[in-house]
C-alpha cells in the first residue's frame, strides 16, 4: 500500500489502482475478459490521477475543471467503497468450510461476488466515460499555473499596511531588528563579514512591512541597497538581474550575462569591499536561498541582509549562512491589536462605542494578533451600520462565508500562498484539521493516527506510517501553519487560518461541519465524506440543505463527535466509516455503539473517557488499527481485543489489566498507558515477545511488586530492547520507590529514540545510559546533579530534547561546553538555578523553565546571552501561595532577562495540563 495516499486533489484514485492491481493478482488472473476491463479502467485511472495532481496545483482552475475535478474525486471515493465492500465477502468466502455442501454453497457464493465485481468494473469504466464526455474538459495540456511577479518592492504586500504611516506595534521589533543587525555603538564596529537577520512567522504578522520599515531607516548608511521580493515560483533569471541592476545603478546592467552563474558573479564583484544592504523578501525554500546567497560578497565588512519567510528551515538556513539571527515575528498583543481596530473604525486609538466593546473583544480575539485579520476586519466593518447585530453577524462569519472586500481578498490570497505552496499530501493533512472546533486543543499522536487511518499517510520506504505521519506534522510546525497551544504537548490552528483551511475543505466537499458555516451551500448531491458534529444535528432548527445532506451517511469515512447529540443517527448508517472518534463525549452510552462490529472498514476508533464497558462485537473489526478506550472506569479488558490482530496502537490506562493472549497481536507498535505491576506474569512474559513494539509507556501507581516480578518486567524491557523498541516512557508514584530499570541495561538497547524515566528522582545518572547513541530525547529526574551526571548525559551523540527535574533548593546547576550538549534544540528545566556559560549547549533554541514564582532572580544569574541560538523561553511559574504581587515581580524578572539576550527570543507563558 505504499504510496496508496488519498489526497484532497485526487480523492481515493490512486488506493483504486492499488486495489484494482489486487484484484489482477489474486482473483481474475485467469480471467481474460475482466482482466482486459479492469487493465483499462486502471490505465484510465492513472491517467486522470496525473491531471488532477497537475491541476490541483493551479490557484484559480476553470470553472468547468473544477466541475470535472469535483465529479472524479467523487467517483473515485464510490469505486473504493464497492471494492472493498466485494473483498470483504470474497475474505468471508475465502475461509475453509466443513462439509460437502457448505464447501459448494462457499463456492458459489464466492462466484457470485466476482461477477457482481466485473458488472461493477464495467459499470464504473461507463461512469468515468460519461463524465469526461459531460465536462469535455479531459484532455491532456500544460496547466497555466499563475505565477507570482517579482518586483523591487511587492506593492501589493505593501500596500495592505497602507492604512497609517507607521503600523501600529511596529517601532518595538523594528528598533529589535536593527539592533541585531547592527552593534551596540550603532554600526560602527568593524565585522569581517555581512550579518543576517532573518525574520520568520505565519503569513499575515506583517513581515514585509517590519523589514521595509528596517530598511527605509537603514538604507542611507549604506554604499548599495536593495529591497527585493522573490515570492513563490521565482524567474531566478529575472530576480537575479533586478540585484545586478540595482546594485550596478543602471538599468543595462544584465546585457552581457548569459546565465545565473554569471549574474551571480558580476553581483558579487560589484559588492565586494562595499557596504551593502540587502533585504529579500518572502523566501519560499532554502534551494533559492542557497542561489541568492551566492551573490553576496563575504568580504563586505558591515554589510547587512534581511531575509522574511514564513517557513523556518529557509531561516535557519540563511543564518547559518553567514553571521546571523531568526527573529520570531511575534503577533500583535491585545493593546496594539486594539489600537489598531479602533484606528481605521474609529479614527481613534482608544475609543469604541459601549455597545459594541464586547462584540469588539470577541472579534479581536479571533484576529489573535494577526494584522492582516483586523485590517481586513475592520475593513468590512467601515461599511456597516455600528450595530451588534451586525457586528455579531461579521464576527460569526469571519473566514468561508465572510463577504467580499478589497482587505478581505487581499488577506485570503496571503494564506492561499501558504496553502499552494504545500505538496498535494500536506494539503490534505492541513485541509483535515478543519475537522476541529475553533480553540481546541489537538493533541499530535492523535491526529497522526486519524490520518493514517483516512490514508492521508502511508508506510514509505523504511518508515513507518507513525513516522511519517510524524514527517508531515513537522512540515505543517516548519511552516507556521500548527501552533503550540499553551504547552509542549498539544497545538492549535491560528483561528484565521482555521477560517481558511474550512473554506477550502467544504469547497472541495473534503469535510462536512455542523454547524455549517455555508448555509447557502449548493450542489446538494454531494455526499458527505467527512462529519464533523460540533453542535446538535436534531432536525428541530437544521436548514433544508443541510438537512438533505445528512439525509445519506452511507459514503462517510470518517464521523468526528465534539458536543452531545440527541438524535445520534444509527452507526449502522456509516457502512463505510474509517474512523471514529467520540472523544471526551462523556454522555455516550452503550446503544450509541450498538452494531460497532459492523462497521468492517473501521480503522481508528477513539472512545477515550466515553463508556466503561467494551462490547464484546469489537473483536470482530478486523482492520482495526487504532484503538483509544483510556480514561475509562474498567479494571479488566475484555479478552475480545486479543482478536484484533491488525491492531498498531492501543491507548489503555495504568489501573486496567490487560488479558492472556496478546501475544496474538502481532502488530502492536503502540501500548500506553500499563501498570506491570498489576500485570500477571504471564502477560508481561508476552509483552516482551511483540517484537514490533514501538511505543511502551508503564506507569507504577499503587504497590510494589515482588523482587520475581520487578525480575520478569526487567527482563521483559531487555527483550523488547532487543527487539524494535524506540520509544521508552517509565512513570511513578511516590509509593513506588524503585524504577524497574534493568541494570546494567546490556545489551543496551540501539534503535531505542526516547526515554523519559522523569517519574521519580534517581540518586545518579545511569552509567549504562552513555551506550544509548541512538538516543535523541531523555527525561530525567534527579536528586542532585553532578558534573559526571551532565558529562554522561552531555556526550550523547543524537540528542536533541532533554528534560531535567531537581529539587528546587538544591545548588545551583552550571552548564559549560566541557559538558557537551553540541546537538541539543529543546532544554526543558526544573529544579535549581541553571547557570550557562560561555559553549554550552551551542544549538539551544527553546528552553523551557517551570521555576518558583517566589524566587524571581532565577533567571537574574542565569546568563541567557551565552545560548547563541535561543529563540523562544516559555515558562510556567508555581508558587505555594496565591501572592499577585510575586507572580508580577517573577515575570517581570523573567521579561528582564530574556529582553536583554540580543535575539530578542519570545518569551511565552505555559500551562499545566
Amino acid at each position: 500500500m505504499e504510496g496508496a495516499i488519498v489526497s484532497v486533489a485526487t480523492g481515493a484514485l490512486k488506493p483504486v489502482v492499488t486495489k484494482l492491481a489486487r484484484l489482477l493478482g489474486n482473483e481474475y488472473k485467469n480471467a481474460k475478459g475482466v482482466r482486459k476491463e479492469i487493465e483499462s479502467l486502471s490505465d484510465e485511472l492513472v491517467a486522470i490521477h496525473a491531471f488532477l495532481l497537475k491541476m490541483s496545483e493551479e490557484e484559480n482552475p476553470d470553472v468547468q475543471d473544477q466541475a470535472w475535478m469535483t465529479d472524479v474525486r467523487e467517483l473515485s471515493y464510490d469505486i473504493e467503497d464497492t471494492i472493498d465492500e466485494f473483498m470483504v465477502r470474497v475474505d468471508d468466502n475465502s475461509a475453509d468450510p466443513d462439509g460437502f455442501i457448505n464447501r459448494c454453497k462457499n463456492s458459489l457464493a464466492r462466484m457470485k461476488t466476482k461477477r457482481q465485481i466485473a458488472k461493477a468494473i464495467e459499470d464504473f469504466r461507463s461512469q468515468i466515460k460519461k463524465v469526461g464526455e459531460r465536462h469535455a474538459r479531459y484532455r491532456s495540456r500544460e496547466s497555466n499555473i499563475s505565477r507570482t511577479t517579482n518586483t523591487i518592492v511587492d506593492n501589493r504586500a505593501l500596500s495592505i499596511f497602507e492604512l497609517a504611516s507607521n503600523l501600529v506595534g511596529i517601532d518595538g521589533p523594528k528598533n529589535e531588528v536593527i539592533k541585531l543587525l547592527c552593534n551596540d555603538d550603532g554600526c560602527e564596529l568593524s565585522q569581517k563579514h555581512p550579518k543576517v537577520v532573518s525574520i520568520v512567522g505565519f503569513g499575515g504578522l506583517g513581515k514585509t512591512t517590519l523589514a521595509y520599515h528596517v530598511y527605509q531607516e537603514l538604507k542611507g548608511k549604506f554604499e548599495r541597497s536593495v529591497f527585493l521580493t522573490v515570492s513563490r515560483n521565482p524567474n531566478m533569471m529575472k530576480i537575479l538581474g533586478t540585484i545586478l541592476c540595482e546594485v550596478a545603478q543602471r538599468d543595462n546592467a544584465v546585457t552581457e550575462a548569459r546565465d545565473e552563474q554569471q549574474l551571480i558573479i558580476k553581483i558579487s564583484d560589484i559588492l565586494s569591499n562595499k557596504r551593502y544592504l540587502i533585504v529579500i523578501d518572502d523566501i519560499w525554500n532554502v534551494e533559492i536561498w542557497n542561489i541568492i546567497k551566492g551573490a553576496f560578497s563575504k568580504s563586505s565588512s558591515y554589510s547587512k541582509i534581511v531575509t522574511t519567510t514564513r517557513i523556518i528551515d529557509v531561516a535557519r538556513s540563511s543564518c547559518s549562512s553567514f553571521s546571523g539571527h531568526v527573529y520570531n515575528m511575534r503577533p500583535l498583543d491585545l493593546v496594539h491589536s486594539r489600537q489598531l481596530f479602533y484606528r481605521i473604525l474609529f479614527n481613534s486609538e482608544e475609543k469604541c462605542p459601549p455597545h459594541l466593546e464586547e462584540v469588539s473583544k470577541e472579534i479581536l480575539r479571533k484576529c489573535a494578533g494577526l494584522p492582516l485579520a483586523i485590517i481586513a476586519i475592520s475593513g468590512l466593518l467601515v461599511n456597516k451600520p455600528c450595530t451588534e447585530d451586525q457586528w455579531c453577524h461579521v464576527k460569526n462569519s469571519i473566514g468561508s462565508a465572510l463577504e467580499r472586500n478589497p482587505s478581505v481578498d487581499a488577506m485570503i490570497g496571503i494564506l492561499s500562498l501558504s496553502y499552494y505552496d504545500l505538496p498535494p499530501h500536506l494539503k490534505t493533512c492541513l485541509l483535515h484539521l478543519s475537522i476541529f472546533p475553533e480553540d481546541y486543543s489537538i493533541e499530535k499522536d492523535d491526529l497522526i493516527l486519524r490520518w493514517i487511518a483516512e490514508g492521508f499517510v502511508h508506510r514509505k520506504c523504511n518508515y513507518t506510517s507513525y513516522e511519517v505521519g510524524e514527517m508531515c506534522f513537522s512540515e505543517l510546525v516548519n511552516r507556521n501553519l500548527i501552533q503550540r497551544h499553551h504547552n509542549q504537548h498539544n497545538w492549535k490552528v491560528h483561528d484565521t487560518i482555521l477560517d481558511f483551511i474550512v473554506s477550502r475543505s467544504m469547497k472541495d466537499n473534503f469535510v462536512t461541519l455542523v454547524p455549517s458555516p455555508e448555509p447557502t451551500i449548493v450542489g446538494t448531491q454531494i455526499v458527505v465524506r467527512r462529519l464533523s458534529l460540533q453542535a446538535a444535528i436534531g432536525l428541530e432548527g437544521r436548514n433544508s440543505v443541510l438537512q438533505r445532506r445528512l439525509s445519506d451517511l452511507s459514503h462517510a469515512r470518517s464521523l468526528n463527535v465534539f458536543c452531545y447529540q440527541s438524535k445520534l443517527p444509527p452507526l449502522l448508517e456509516f457502512k463505510h466509516l474509517r474512523a471514529l472518534s467520540f472523544q471526551r463525549c462523556t454522555w455516550l452510552r452503550g446503544h450509541c455503539i450498538a452494531n460497532i462490529g459492523r462497521l468492517l472498514q473501521l480503522r481508528y476508533l477513539n472512545l477515550k473517557g466515553t463508556i466503561n464497558n467494551l462490547p464484546e462485537e469489537i473483536g470482530c473489526l478486523q482492520n482495526l488499527e487504532t484503538l483509544n478506550i483510556s480514561n475509562n472506569q474498567m479494571n479488566q479488558l475484555p479478552s475480545c481485543i486479543t482478536r484484533l490482530g491488525n491492531l498498531v496502537h492501543l491507548f489503555v490506562d495504568y489501573w486496567n489489566q490487560l488479558p492472556d493472549g496478546i501475544t496474538k497481536m502481532k502488530s502492536l507498535e503502540i501500548l500506553k498507558t500499563v501498570d506491570l505491576s498489576k500485570q500477571s506474569s504471564s502477560v508481561v512474559q508476552e509483552l516482551g515477545q511483540l517484537k514490533n513494539l514501538r511505543e511502551l509507556n508503564l506507569f507504577t501507581y499503587n504497590h510494589e511488586p515482588c523482587t520475581e516480578h520487578m525480575k520478569a518486567i526487567s527482563s521483559c524491557l531487555l527483550q523488547l530492547g532487543t527487539h524494535n523498541l524506540r520509544r521508552l516512557n517509565i512513570m511513578t508514584s511516590i509509593i513506588f520507590r524503585k524504577v524497574c530499570l534493568p541494570d546494567p541495561w546490556c545489551p543496551a538497547p540501539l534503535k531505542l529514540e526516547e526515554l523519559d524515566i522523569s517519574g521519580l528522582p534517581m540518586p545518579r545518572v545511569p552509567s549504562w545510559l552513555g551506550s544509548f547513541v541512538q538516543l535523541k530525547m531523555l527525561g530525567l529526574a534527579l536528586e542532585g546533579v553532578s558534573h559526571e551526571d551532565l558529562s554522561i548525559v552531555g556526550c550523547l551523540p543524537c540528542l536533541l530534547h532533554l528534560s531535567l527535574r531537581t529539587p528546587g533548593y538544591r545548588s545551583k546547576l552550571v552548564i559549560g561546553g566541557c559538558h557537551g550538549f553540541s546537538c541539543l534544540r529543546e532544554f526543558c528545566f526544573t529544579g535549581q538555578q541553571p547557570i550557562f556559560t560561555a559553549g554550552s549547549m551551542p544549538r539551544l533554541e527553546l528552553l523551557r523553565l517551570i521555576i518558583n514564582a517566589s524566587k524571581p532572580d532565577t533567571l537574574a544569574s542565569a546568563a541567557l546571552e551565552n545560548l547563541p541560538l535561543l529563540a523562544t523561553v516559555q515558562y510556567l511559574l508555581y508558587q505555594y501561595d496565591n501572592n499577585d504581587r510575586v507572580a508580577e515581580t517573577a515575570e517581570a524578572a523573567l521579561k528582564t532577562a530574556v529582553s536583554s539576550h540580543p535575539n530578542y527570543p519570545s518569551l511565552v507563558r505555559i500551562y499545566r495540563n
